[in-house]
């Protein structure tokens, strides 16, 4: 065993960050999420400095093209498209986030606890997501999404609330889509919790609570991360299908998904209003995919140091 001293938190974090900084691709898809993600958030601002009403209908000019006074023309009830793409954009990026976050943290209580008990619980733990794995992704949300909410005992007000629909998207991917990350915490924590630092943690008496958060989910941070933000863009993917679908998000709320429903009896007369949405998803799935390879090559020295001996 090495005597050297190991590295401290801060200096993995820099390591980290100077290797993230040499991955173009990653940076330049950050750098363009960041973009998004501020021009969303800004969106009722563009109304207010250009004085646009995205949900303002005007029959008189549906269909016009890119102009000055519309920068992505105006789509078939004559709204702003612009505008209502970075509303758009504040849905799909809010659903991708939020539910990579809750199902990293469902997958991450899951796959620790299987690890650190083992047995009948890790047993249990496992065939249970392998289950989960195993069910048609997709045919699954359909049916998850068309459930009737009066037959649940939801408060009508809450069912009658315009964003309702990004509730229960938000809450269904989640419930499904933890899986990944408890596979990859158990297996992460089943080599952590034989090093010597857990094992002393236990000769001294720490609890099991202490033991996992303490000094075995600081470890795991980083895997976290990098499945958290893969999964992030499959989301984004994922809803916009349901909301194409018309099971996702629902108008009034605007989303990438439900412009894209909106677009497709038109394909052939106004192909614009499929187009900007469709590359939109395109652009932002592409770039969690390349943010994720990146952050897993600045966190993972084992990566980058396989992909410096195969050069």
């Amino acid at each position: 065993m090495s005597d050297k001293p190991p590295i401290s938190e801060r200096g993995a974090w820099s390591l980290a960050w100077q290797r993230f900084r040499h991955h173009k691709l990653a940076m330049a898809s950050a750098a363009l999420l960041i973009v998004l993600a501020v021009l969303s958030a800004v969106a009722p601002l563009f109304e207010i400095m250009f004085g646009i009403d995205a949900s303002r209908v005007d029959l008189l000019h549906r269909f016009t093209l890119p102009t000055t006074d519309a920068w992505l023309g105006r789509d078939e009830l004559g709204r702003d498209v612009f505008v209502r793409m970075l509303y758009g954009g504040q849905v799909s990026l809010l659903v991708g986030a939020v539910t990579a976050i809750a199902a990293a943290v469902i997958g991450t209580m899951v796959g620790l606890a299987a690890a650190y008990r083992g047995g009948w619980l890790d047993a249990l733990l496992m065939r249970f997501t392998d289950a989960v794995i195993a069910l048609p992704f997709l045919p699954l949300l359909i049916v998850l999404a068309a459930i009737d909410l009066n037959k649940l005992g939801i408060p009508p007000a809450l069912i009658n609330s315009e964003l309702i629909s990004l509730y229960r998207i938000i809450f269904i991917v989640a419930l499904v889509g933890w899986t990944t990350s408890a596979r990859l915490v158990r297996g992460a924590a089943l080599s952590i919790r034989e090093r010597d630092f857990v094992l002393a943690a236990r000769a001294q008496g720490a609890s099991a609570w202490r033991i996992m958060g303490v000094h075995i989910l600081p470890n795991l941070v980083s895997p976290i991360i990098v499945a958290t933000t893969l999964s992030a863009g499959k989301i984004i993917l994922l809803g916009s299908g349901l909301s194409f679908l018309g099971l996702g998000i629902q108008p009034p709320v605007a989303s990438w998904g439900n412009q894209l429903t909106n677009a497709q009896e038109l394909i052939y007369s106004a192909p614009q209003l499929a187009f900007f949405p469709g590359i939109a998803i395109f652009v932002t799935v592409i770039a969690f995919n390349f943010l994720g390879d990146g952050l897993q090559d600045a966190l993972d020295p084992k990566s980058v140091s396989h992909a410096s001996t195969g050069r």
